[in-house]
């Protein structure tokens, strides 16, 4: 890492990537958004500089950058450093990590590209809370999971605060919008796509008629599809009637329900074959 550039000025045209991310760090579509990546914090900025994300800068007080040397040796985007008020008045907010690094969003795959060798995926209709589904990409990465397919209602996995909760991860777990795809642009019509496909769609349910996740053989079906829904109103009927199965997880009465990250994590790690200890 050459010498970071010490900035002094918060409205210094350098950091545009970081003014007002409470407004700005939102998809091109959004009011105001830019459709960039911001990773905070030492270790999701570290993950995000070994992705395969392309880096346009990094900002942060000394002490961050200097924590963070050695990844940043031979990174080619610029690196600035500030005081912390002047970080605070560029962000629009005091930052208590420390450091920022922001990139641009990746291509869009394809349903196809994504699925064609994967055995196991998430698929998620309506999870349109950040931290759920940045607690869910966590939950992917670190279980086996191949794939995450967003369905209809489905929150930016790439929003600032989903990247933070999944600790980076969601920079290593490929994902797409199902609607990416003609052939899988129908809901719940893309559950039949992937039985198609291949994959015995696997939809979690509290319901107490549904089968008993740790009923089910993890080796019987070689290809399988872990279908979770918002938290709260869980999945459509038209979604659950279209698996193959619905499956629920035993819990004691009296409680009705498990965070949804929580569920599909018990769910990801019954049904792996791909995490290896």
């Amino acid at each position: 890492m050459g010498q970071p550039i010490e900035i002094r000025d918060p409205a210094d045209p350098r950091l545009a990537d970081f003014h007002d991310l409470t407004h700005a760090d939102r998809r091109p579509d959004r009011p105001g958004g830019r459709g960039l990546v911001i990773a905070e914090g030492v270790p999701v900025v570290a993950r995000l500089l070994a992705s395969s994300y392309r880096l346009r800068a990094v900002l942060g007080v000394a002490s961050r950058i200097e924590a963070l040397a050695a990844e940043l040796a031979d990174v080619p985007a610029p690196v600035y450093t500030a005081a912390p008020e002047v970080m605070a008045q560029a962000v629009g907010f005091h930052l208590n990590r420390g450091v920022l690094a922001s990139a641009d969003r990746p291509p869009t795959w394809s349903v196809e590209d994504l699925i064609g060798s994967a055995r196991l995926i998430a698929v998620l209709e309506g999870v349109n809370d950040h931290e759920n589904l940045g607690s869910m990409f966590r939950n992917a990465a670190a279980l086996g999971v191949d794939a995450v397919l967003l369905g209809p209602g489905c929150a930016d996995p790439l929003y600032r605060r989903a990247v933070r909760v999944s600790m980076g991860h969601v920079l290593a777990v490929p994902f797409t919008e199902l609607s990416a795809s003609p052939r899988f642009a129908a809901w719940p019509g893309a559950i039949k796509e992937l039985q198609v496909s291949g994959f015995s769609v696997l939809a979690m349910t509290p319901a107490p008629g549904s089968v008993v996740l740790h009923d089910l053989d993890p080796a019987r079906h070689l290809r399988r599809a872990v279908l979770v829904g918002a938290e709260g109103p869980g999945l459509s009927e038209e979604a659950m009637a279209a698996a193959d199965l619905q499956v629920r997880i035993p819990m004691r009465s009296g409680v009705d329900s498990l965070n949804v990250a929580t569920a599909a994590a018990i769910a990801f790690a019954h049904l792996s074959s791909g995490w290896s200890g």
